[in-house]
């Protein structure tokens, strides 16, 4: 397993989940993760595995069937599936942030409802905020609610973009714009919860949505990625998040904070795979007669890769521990995403470097690795976004008296 990466402080229930979570990684999705990724296949066999093993419940409470754990065992639990295929932890990152708006916003009766079956697969979450034309500006939101004259049923009306898991899940969390009288537009935005039957293409069960099919991407395949379109929509006004209109911006933004936790944990995990083939590479390749780990250079590479590795391991353990703790984390978010995404990306290149022309090949597993990083990049924030939260936090924290 190697010194790097290690976490301190764990129970030993922690420790035998992560045991049994990391055998799982290299037996069922190692071995075939590169054929999958390669023919952009959708990975039931592992996904049925997971849900074995209770995943898909790993953090909702005991009292809906789920494990009760905290936000650092999931942390610690996505790093060791991404460090096998990160598109597997793709699948179980949308889900978890669903079910922690639904525990920590939703009424009794939605918890009720949907969390006993979120804890077991049998409902698997989507998260839909962005559009196509929002980028990172969440106040320019277009999609639209407006409540009936009864007040019974709200109708959606437009489109949403990037939705993982957006074809094969059966429930998605929508922002939409509500427009009910907030005196900013992030109080004139509200998270409806919409159930809908998996499949692409017009929604059997909710008429009006359509999956129009899979976007085709440089990486992160296997997990499909949909737009969303809504053309008259009804949803009952009891399916709003939490009940009441406006609180919508929140939500979303709690289920971000916890998603920018797992973005992170995913980098560490994308970043070990990258480091553990390089340096296995090193000290199988021979050049001048020697092999190549015995070349300066490569040391030095190997050494700053495994650095790299070791500290966004324990920044994003750092802003986990936070959040379970109860306090505001965004900070240690967005310093972990943004430091785990770059050192990734990094780490990964290096590695690719180290593999010289076969790190061309697609019949090494470093080929799929060099084009998953750049996702990581992107999701659940670019880099910019995590740089003006972090600067905006440390102007609070650090403010001279005028």
């Amino acid at each position: 397993m190697g010194r790097l990466a290690q976490t301190d402080g764990l129970t030993e229930i922690q420790r035998d989940i992560l045991a049994t979570v990391r055998e799982f990684v290299d037996k069922e999705i190692i071995p075939v993760a590169t054929e999958l990724e390669h023919r952009d296949e959708y990975p039931t066999a592992i996904v049925e595995g997971m849900k074995q093993l209770g995943l898909f419940g790993l953090t909702i409470p005991e009292e809906y069937g789920g494990l009760g754990e905290s936000l650092l065992t999931y942390a610690l639990v996505v790093e060791e599936i991404a460090r096998g295929w990160m598109s597997v932890s793709g699948i179980v990152n949308t889900h978890f942030i669903v079910a922690h708006m639904i525990n920590a916003h939703g009424t009794q009766e939605q918890k009720d409802h949907f969390l006993p079956k979120m804890a077991a697969g049998e409902i698997r979450g989507a998260f839909s905020m962005s559009e196509p034309g929002l980028g990172s500006d969440v106040a320019a939101i277009s999609t639209k609610g407006v409540r009936s004259q009864d007040g019974e049923f709200y109708v959606l009306n437009g489109q949403k973009m990037w939705l993982t898991n957006g074809g094969t899940s059966t429930l998605v969390a929508v922002l939409c714009k509500t427009d009910e009288g907030g005196s900013t537009p992030y109080k004139n935005m509200t998270t409806f919860l919409i159930e809908k039957t998996p499949g692409f293409g017009p929604n059997p069960t909710v008429p009006g949505l359509t999956v129009p099919g899979k976007i085709e991407k440089m990486g992160y395949k296997g997990v499909d990625t949909t737009e969303l379109v809504l053309q008259d929509v009804r949803v009952p006004a009891d399916r709003i998040l939490g009940g009441v209109p406006g609180r919508g911006f929140y939500q979303m933004m709690d289920g971000v904070e916890v998603g920018r936790v797992n973005v992170a944990a995913r980098g560490c995990g994308v970043a070990r795979r990258a480091f553990e083939l390089g340096i296995a590479y090193a000290q199988q390749r021979t050049t001048f007669g020697k092999r190549i780990a015995e070349h300066q250079a490569i040391q030095f590479k190997l050494a700053e890769m495994a650095t790299k590795v070791e500290a966004a391991h324990q920044m994003m353990v750092m802003a986990a521990r936070k959040k379970d703790g109860g306090e505001r984390n965004d900070l240690e978010a967005g310093m972990a995403k943004y430091l785990a995404s770059e050192y990734c990306k990094e780490v990964v290149e290096d590695s690719f470097r180290i593999h010289g022309g076969y790190g061309f090949s697609k019949e090494y597993e470093i080929e799929r690795l060099y084009r998953e990083a750049p996702m990581l990049l992107i999701g659940e924030g670019t880099a910019e976004i995590q740089k003006m939260i972090v600067g905006r936090r440390l102007l609070e924290e650090y403010r001279i008296a005028e």
